[in-house]
Formats: C-alpha cells, structure tokens, sequence
C-alpha cells in the first residue's frame, strides 16, 4: 500500500515550484490562480524573495501548499493514494490532493489559517522548543508541572518531541528538561506557540471558515493529526481540523498506525525531505522517495 505525505511549515526554500511553473502550462495556470485568490504576487516571493520575505506565515503556508498540491495535481494518473497524512499546514494539502477540499477552498483556507495564527502570535508573543532524547512520557509530566502555559505541540518522532508555550514557559521547560536528562533543548525560530492553547484566538476564526466549506468523500482515508487515526467521514475531518490548531500533531502515531495498517512505501509530495527521514526513524528499512515529475 502507497501513502503520500504532505510537508508542514519549515520545508520552505526560495525557488520553491518555479521548475513545476517553467515546466508544466497546467502549474502555471494553477500559480496564476493563486495570485489571483490571495491578491498578491506569491510567485514572486516562492521564485524570487528573500528568505526574509518567504519566512512570513501568510507567505510560507500558501507557499508550502501549492507546491504541494501542484505537485500531486502534475502526478497526475500516477497518483494512486491508499491513504494519506499530512504534517500541521500539511493536512490541508494532503486534503486537497485526496479530493475531499477543492484547490480553490483549500488555498482559501490555508491563507485564513496563516492569518489567523499571525494575528494570534501577535496578540500575545508565544515560541516553541524541540525536545531530544527523552521519553514522551517525561516531557510530558514537566510541562505539566510548570505554572505556564507549555504543552507538547509536535510528537515527531520517538525521542523527538516540539513544545509550545509562553515565552516564559518555555525558558522554564527547556531548564527543568535539561536537568531530566535531554539531550537537546533548544528554542525553534518560530512566530508562536503552535498548536497550544494560546493559538485559540486562531482556532475560533478557523472554525468559521472551516463550518461554512465544503467538504467531500475523499477518493481515501486520512490520517489526521488531532488523533493519528485515519478517518473519511467529512464532517469528523471538519472537527479534528478545527482542533488541530490547538491540539498536538501526533506525528508519531500516525505514522505507526500507517504502518500498522499494511503502508509498504512512503512518497512524500511537497518541498524537502523531512517527513521521510521521520519515518526512516521508525523503520529505517522502509521504501520511502519525493514525488517528482
């Protein structure tokens, strides 16, 4: 069985699509199409910006997912899903590409949702923090301990675990983490606390958007974040992606459970090769390749 996995936030980089626009009419229509949705030139910050400029939220989530979603759009009968997942941001593309959201509202949502979580960044300054080297269980149990708001935000892989949190939280987690034993703990370059508490400002403008979408029997399960658990029933995919930005991505799990579930190769559709090396932790035997044309 093939599953395609779909990058999150992080997988960007300048020049990102501009092969898939020179190469295909079909890209180039659908990157003229996106202009035109989100009302500025994202093409010429994806081809031509600065890291500055592609590092923004409302940049880097729309870029992210049309490459994405271009790119399996161009696979085009070869792309031949028995299930699907996708990282955060991710989800959406993977939603996109397994038929269930339309390009158009998918694009419409990821730019509300990018919006949402910078205005949710704003309103109250928030950072996370990647955790190495320690059981999900321990990491677990401090950040509950601390009189912040810090939580577990990314289960990335066994040993590799994302916090998110106030600034003040953080600084006391990746102190008491230390002391328990990490290998690693070390403040991430991002705009906010992702997928906590605090992105709930986001999450009340994203449920809006999200109520009032339509959304289809996709063409195959999704594994989706909130649960690690694959799903095809459109209204629970509305619900856990209503979570999402709030809940954890339990990363982990949903690649166990693919797995679990007779997934023999894993193509990852989109910038980078992160997701793979994810899974090459869990079973470093496994079939895994980028999606290309």
């Amino acid at each position: 069985m093939i599953a395609y996995v779909f990058p999150g936030q992080g997988a960007q980089y300048i020049g990102m699509g501009k092969d898939l626009y020179d190469k295909s009419s079909k890209a180039k229509d659908l990157f003229n199409k996106a202009n035109n949705i989100l009302k500025f030139i994202i093409t010429d910050i994806m081809f031509d910006g600065t890291e500055e400029e592609l590092k923004q939220t409302n940049v880097t989530q729309p870029a992210i997912f049309l490459h994405s979603v271009i790119l399996a759009h161009l696979l085009g009968d070869d792309f031949k899903p028995d299930m699907v997942a996708g990282h955060s941001l991710g989800e959406f593309s993977a939603l996109v590409a397994n038929k269930t959201l339309s390009f158009e509202d998918g694009l419409m949502l990821v730019s509300k949702r990018a919006s949402a979580m910078q205005k949710a960044c704003e309103y109250e300054p928030s950072t996370m923090a990647a955790i190495i080297g320690l059981d999900d269980e321990i990491v677990e149990k401090v950040c509950k301990e601390i009189d912040e708001v810090v939580v577990p935000a990314n289960y990335n892989t066994p040993g590799q675990l994302v916090i998110s949190g106030s600034l003040a939280g953080i600084d006391k987690a990746i102190e008491k983490l230390n002391e328990a034993g990490a290998k690693r703990a070390l403040k991430l370059k991002v705009g906010g606390a992702f997928h906590s508490p605090l992105m709930e400002p986001a999450r009340i403008e994203l449920a809006e958007a999200i109520s009032s979408t339509k959304f289809s029997q996709g063409i195959c399960p999704i594994y989706q974040n909130v649960t690690g658990q694959p799903v095809n029933d459109p209204e629970i995919i509305k619900n856990n992606l209503i979570k999402q930005l709030v809940s954890p991505v339990r990363w982990t799990q949903t690649m166990k459970n693919m797995l679990a579930d007779g997934a023999t190769k894993i193509i990852e559709v989109g910038p980078g090769k992160v997701l793979q090396g994810m899974f090459k932790k869990i079973d470093r035997k496994l079939d895994t390749e980028s999606a290309g044309m």
